[in-house]
């Protein structure tokens, strides 16, 4: 399992949906995390809605707080943490009658801490639990704590249909597993989202097909580890080598799924994050060539450059083997754009292992990346096993160095636009200029170009004539749909 993607512009972000009219109690709901957590806010807020909850952006009239939490580095902890004593000096000084709960990854980590030590929440539940949520609303009305973190084994919510923001109606996530395998050393994710499921592919049509009949021009396929999905009748990924003749014969792995959603709607984009290098197959290149509906980008982890920081994190790939992969996307899909994660200062990491990662870098040269100190975290294979011996200082130099040749590979990816057409899709405003529109091309760079006569959700096709390291810029040319 890699580290998940968290985008940091979006964290904290509190979901504002439709109201009902019939709902008269206020739910206020913050998410931290990866996209997985967003997408499971939506499914929060929908089993809510049922149950008389309409969302409220403003803190202090909420009736039940929820804050969807995230485990993979000890500094999103912090911010729940801090955002919890947030929650209670309103709930002590305003609104006495509130309820607090916690929901996902720190939900499963912390129990016991934040119900019997800390005493800082009514609700503690699981990110398989949801469903649960009526009862467990119960239990806390009733004066009681309430908690759920039982991991399952089948649960994938493929039967409730998530609510969206109402805030852009473009892009929306739409979950195809839960769980992750793959038991590297630095994650909790194992722990705190349980073992590998896939989600019917019924379901996952059903729910994009809805998104299209309902406005929307772009779905990403989410999961902790995309490219291992695999159905085969429910149950288990680990299972699968049980399965009858009939299953293993009719089972939809992802690349399949990918050819099924990009044939139900052709004029959506696809998109799918993340991936991981093992489970990565070629057949996946060949479908994202066949459909020009599929964007060509994958963000594909790799951690390190060095072999043996590789094998300590209990990756399943050698450096050569993540080129290869490299190599062989290239020669399918020449357009493709490769974004990374990478973990500095993983415990032991010497100054050799920290250059081969960049060496790992400059051969490829990433159109943008995710980079992080690492950060021990209890529980983990490498909490039990290693000792976090890589000084701070060091840390920080070494992640200063990857993210300033990062920089320089991302400014080289944009200059090879200048003077090419590039289509994008129209998803707002541009933050540092109203005149101006944003959106991204396949390659998932954020495109900026005079706003003129169109709108969010237009395709439009943009001729690059200027770049920074992160953005291109142009003129609308013709609007293609």
């Amino acid at each position: 399992m890699q580290e998940k993607t968290i985008d940091e512009t979006q964290q904290g972000n509190t979901l504002v949906l439709e109201h009902k009219s019939e709902n008269k109690k206020k739910l206020f709901i913050e998410s931290y995390g990866c996209s997985m957590n967003f997408s499971d806010s939506e499914i929060v807020a929908s089993i809510l809605a049922e149950q008389g909850y309409n969302t409220t952006s403003n803190l202090e009239d909420a009736d039940l707080v929820l804050v969807n939490t995230c485990s993979i580095r000890d500094k999103a902890e912090q911010t729940v943490r801090k955002r919890l004593e947030k929650y209670n000096a309103v709930k002590r000084e305003q609104n006495p009658k509130m309820k607090v709960g916690v929901l996902g990854c720190m939900a499963e980590r912390l129990k016991e801490q934040f119900l019997d030590e800390e005493k800082i929440v009514d609700m503690v539940v699981g990110p398989d639990a949801y469903k649960d949520l009526p009862n467990l609303l119960a239990e806390v009305e009733a004066g009681n704590d309430a908690v759920n973190v039982i991991l399952s084994k089948e649960e994938t919510y493929g039967d409730i249909a998530p609510v969206r923001l109402n805030t852009n109606g473009i892009n929306a996530l739409v979950s195809i597993t839960r769980g992750c395998d793959n038991m590297c050393t630095f994650c909790v994710v194992p722990f705190t989202r349980g073992r590998e499921r896939s989600r019917d592919p019924q379901s996952i049509l059903e729910e994009v097909n809805d998104l299209a009949a309902k406005g929307y021009k772009e779905v990403t396929l989410l999961g902790q580890n995309v490219d291992s999905y695999l159905w085969y009748g429910g149950g288990l990924k680990k299972d699968f080598k049980k399965a009858t003749e009939m299953q293993k014969a009719t089972a939809t792995d992802f690349a399949k799924l990918l050819s099924m959603v990009a044939e139900a709607q052709p004029t959506m984009r696809v998109r799918f994050s993340t991936s991981n290098p093992q489970d990565m197959t070629e057949d996946v290149f060949h479908v994202m060539a066949k459909y020009p509906n599929i964007c060509n980008h994958i963000h594909l982890p790799f951690q390190s450059g060095s072999d043996r920081m590789l094998k300590e994190m209990n990756r399943q790939h050698t450096a050569a083997e993540y080129l290869a992969l490299v190599t062989k996307m290239w020669e399918i899909l020449p357009d493709c754009s490769i974004s990374q994660d990478i973990i500095v200062g993983f415990p032991s990491e010497t100054e050799e292992d920290h250059q081969a990662t960049l060496q790992l870098m400059e051969q490829v040269k990433f159109v943008f990346g995710y980079m992080y100190k690492y950060s021990e975290r209890p529980g983990t294979m490498a909490a039990r096993k290693f000792e976090d011996d890589v000084p701070e200082a060091t840390k920080k130099r070494r992640l200063t160095e990857i993210v300033d040749a990062q920089r320089s590979h991302s400014a080289f990816r944009t200059q090879q636009f200048l003077g090419k057409t590039t289509k994008v899709l129209v998803e707002k405003e541009s933050k540092k200029n109203p005149n101006q529109w944003s959106g991204r091309n396949e390659q998932s760079i954020v495109v900026v170009f005079p706003k003129e006569n169109y709108k969010p959700g237009d395709f439009v096709n943009v001729k690059i004539n200027d770049c920074t390291s992160a953005t291109l810029i142009g003129n609308a040319v013709v609007s293609s749909e």
